[in-house]
């Protein structure tokens, strides 16, 4: 037997509503939000997991909640997993970025691994950190199912630096919904993807809100 993590992108916020950069800013669930993250629970119970590690954001946490009360597993939060830091984009949407930052912005759209946001963190910044818990699971946990509860950016770069993709690419190459669930088996000849961006686990209703 071997590793599997499982990589979940926090469910439903206003930002994520609203298309604004929220990164650091330490907002909650919605209704729906908190709906998905019980729907994931409800899906995932019967896997027999070895641990739960989460970014210590609210959304994250508010995310992986509901199956940790269900099975009694203690949360393990790392900074590691917290969202990429906007700087002074937080808050702010994609068409006021580039108003009020534009060369920056058209940096930082062609290689976020190696430009940030002003004042925030480059790609490259965030996979190290990630970098450092992933090693820090694989050291701990040997075999079994790991829950890795995270953010858009975060878990693209995660996917990135595992799946030998060009960090300044997450944007590109990999689509990251809300609620959205990959998994990815650490096997003999490296990390094996089994699902990626999957969110069948939501009720119709929930999946149909950001159109599948």
């Amino acid at each position: 037997m071997s590793l599997k993590l499982y990589f979940l992108r926090h469910g439903e916020t206003t930002s994520s509503q609203t298309g604004t950069y929220c990164g650091r800013l330490d907002i909650e669930l919605t209704p729906c939000g908190i709906e998905m993250a019980k729907d994931f629970a409800q899906t995932y119970e019967h896997i027999p997991w070895k641990a739960v590690y989460a970014s210590p954001l609210k959304r994250a946490i508010s995310t992986a909640k509901p199956l940790c009360d269900r099975l009694g597993i203690k949360m393990e939060l790392r900074n590691g997993l917290k969202e990429i830091y906007y700087g002074d984009w937080e808050g702010k949407t994609p068409d006021q970025v580039n108003k009020e930052f534009h060369d920056d912005y058209v940096r930082w759209l062609a290689d976020p691994g190696w430009n940030s946001p002003n004042g925030g963190e480059k790609g490259i910044d965030i996979a190290r950190r990630s970098s450092e818990v992933l090693e820090e699971i694989e050291n701990t946990h040997k075999t079994g199912n790991v829950l890795v509860v995270s953010h858009k950016a975060t878990t693209r770069i995660m996917l990135c630096s595992l799946l030998g993709i060009d960090v300044g690419r997450y944007r590109d190459r990999i689509g990251m919904s809300v609620a959205a669930l990959s998994i990815v088996e650490m096997a003999e000849h490296g990390p094996l993807v089994h699902i990626m961006g999957d969110r069948s686990h939501l009720r119709t209703e929930l999946r149909q809100r950001y159109g599948t």
